[in-house]
């Protein structure tokens, strides 16, 4: 490769990337601000690198070292915090559990990663304690027990953190007591080594574990800030799992910052508002259900109007204009992101426009709801034919797949060639998401291609259906799936959650009323046939499992001909 020079890379002019270095530099800078919040416990970030650093000590002191998986299984407690950094400052990688798996689904996880230690919140022990005996039942005399490490919670029943030293796991600050807080960490010596390891949500098959570098997680780190105007010493309200995605990176984002972690270990519209109140909250980020939440919550349990502008972040599922819409109206401030776990988290943003301002706000709540553009920290994005890979014309009408080029893309998924080779397929990643790409090249999502709705030979988006239903005003929260038809193959099938305030003696009357109203605002072809009211299914981070109600509207039969 020709240069100008032939000036050769050394230890004062190079550096392998890492986001461990901003808990360093907090610590230096802000050693009395507040780092962490949860109930009455408070820490700083002098004492949270030392807690760090602890950690890292105690793991290495039984020989985990580069190449070992650590597994959490916590809620948003400072111990999952501290995890992001202690962890890897012992050179092993972190795999983050999702609390609302089942025991056979972690036990999966437990032994595919091969997790020589397992820490877990006292709630959730018995949880482990079930998965690591499918774990030891599958090995056939060849199960090596990990370490088990259970972390008490003031808040929770002091039960079942007795239970968990009975059957002789060690507390986790007594684990940490054997450690030394001024633990000489080494950075890695290639920033292509693995920091986290998280897995997929497995609605097909067998979850797939996507493994993240310390480059990515750097570069997205300061990404989110950039992207996001967040402000050094922000206060960041954990309403989103830090169990996913390394909470879209926010965990080292904060450090970067100087800013402040307010827990909260389970997530509601009264918990949200009384943080904003208490605790100055400045930003949190959420999926769109979520909002939804906060935006139909009860007057009793809200804090309006805001005491000052609250800066939400959402992503997970394309959020209703008429969502955002309310967000707005209420006084929070959205920006919209979307990403996959394959891509570190939300890795595009509608990046606001000054010219928006002017206009009307349902125009500017259905531009706010599309997905933007890409993140400063993101190389390549683009809506692609797949067939030939090439570009779709910036028309908002042409479907293509989005596809990503960049450093926030995965390293790939662990012991998985066969998931790697088509997801990597012609030098990008492969999102699996339909989209069309606007005249201002700004992307919006039509579908997961596993959603789009083929009736009589037309594609209708889900998507669309839903937020043309979602202003309705009896709706809180709905998904359109496609159920058989016997006259149009598919025809769309609306499960509908009604808000608490609404009279559901005839269910009937409420079907007709929203397929009149349907009619109303959409192709006749769009309409939904079937309207099926109840709960809908959700993943621990508020998506809706379309997969579930797609299952659900299969047996409930294809829908008859008429016979007129």
């Amino acid at each position: 490769m020709e240069d100008i020079d032939d000036l050769p890379k050394n230890p004062a002019n190079y550096t392998p990337l890492t986001p461990l270095w901003f808990l360093e530099r907090a610590a230096t800078v802000h050693p009395t601000r507040t780092s962490v919040v949860h109930g009455s416990l408070r820490y700083t970030w002098l004492q949270t690198y030392h807690r760090c650093r602890q950690l890292a000590s105690a793991l290495s002191q039984r020989s985990i070292v580069a190449g070992s998986t650590v597994s959490i299984i916590a809620p948003n407690i400072p111990a999952i915090y501290e995890a992001h950094f202690g962890v890897p400052m012992s050179g092993a990688v972190l795999n983050t559990v999702n609390i609302r798996l089942n025991a056979q689904t972690i036990a999966f996880l437990l032994g595919h990663s091969a997790s020589e230690v397992v820490m877990v919140d006292q709630e959730f022990f018995t949880l482990a304690e079930e998965a690591l005996k499918i774990v030891a039942d599958k090995s056939k005399g060849n199960f090596k027990p990990p370490i088990l490490i259970v972390i008490a919670d003031e808040s929770c029943d002091p039960k079942g953190l007795q239970y968990a030293l009975s059957r002789g796991a060690i507390e986790y600050e007594k684990f940490l007591e054997t450690g030394d807080p001024e633990y000489a960490w080494q950075p890695p010596k290639d920033e292509w080594q693995s920091i986290t390891l998280g897995y997929t949500s497995g609605t097909t098959a067998s979850p797939k574990g996507v493994v993240l570098h310390h480059r990515g997680a750097y570069v997205m780190a300061l990404s989110c800030a950039l992207n996001w105007g967040m402000t050094e010493g922000a206060t960041y309200l954990w309403t989103l799992p830090m169990f996913h995605c390394n909470g879209w990176c926010y965990t080292w984002t904060l450090a970067a910052m100087c800013g402040t972690s307010i827990c909260l270990r389970q997530v509601s519209a009264k918990g949200v508002y009384q943080a904003i109140a208490k605790h100055g909250v400045t930003h949190f980020c959420a999926a769109p259900v979520v909002l939804n939440t906060i935006v139909n919550a009860k007057k009793e349990d809200t804090v309006l109007p805001l005491p000052h502008v609250v800066h939400v972040m959402t992503a997970g599922a394309a959020p209703p204009p008429s969502v955002l819409f309310e967000m707005s109206r209420l006084g929070f401030r959205v920006a919209h992101t979307y990403g996959l776990s394959e891509t570190s988290g939300p890795s595009t943003i509608c990046a606001w426009k000054p010219e928006w301002d002017s206009l009307p706000p349902e125009e500017q709540a259905r531009l706010n709801a599309r997905q933007g553009v890409k993140y400063i920290g993101l190389e390549g994005l683009d809506v692609v034919n797949t067939q030939d890979m090439k570009p779709v014309p910036a028309d908002g009408k042409t479907v293509g797949e989005i596809v990503f080029r960049g450093n926030a893309v995965m390293k790939g998924y662990l012991k998985n060639p066969k998931a790697n080779e088509e997801a990597f397929a012609n030098g990008w990643f492969h999102s699996g998401d339909l989209a069309v790409k606007h005249p201002d090249n700004y992307i919006e999502i039509k579908d997961r291609s596993k959603d789009i709705i083929i009736s009589g030979g037309e594609n209708i988006s889900s998507v669309e259906v839903e937020n043309i239903l979602y202003f309705h005003p009896a709706i809180l929260e709905v998904s359109v799936v496609a159920r058989p038809d016997e006259r149009w193959g598919e025809s769309p099938c609306a499960f509908v959650t009604l808000k608490p305030d609404v009279d559901q003696s005839d269910q009937q009357r409420l079907a007709e009323e929203i397929m009149k109203f349907s009619r109303a605002k959409m192709p006749a072809y769009w309409v939904p046939k079937s309207v099926v009211f109840g709960p809908l299914p959700k993943t621990a981070t508020g998506k809706i499992q379309k997969h579930i109600l797609r299952t659900k509207a299969k047996e409930m039969g294809p829908l008859k001909k008429s016979r007129l």
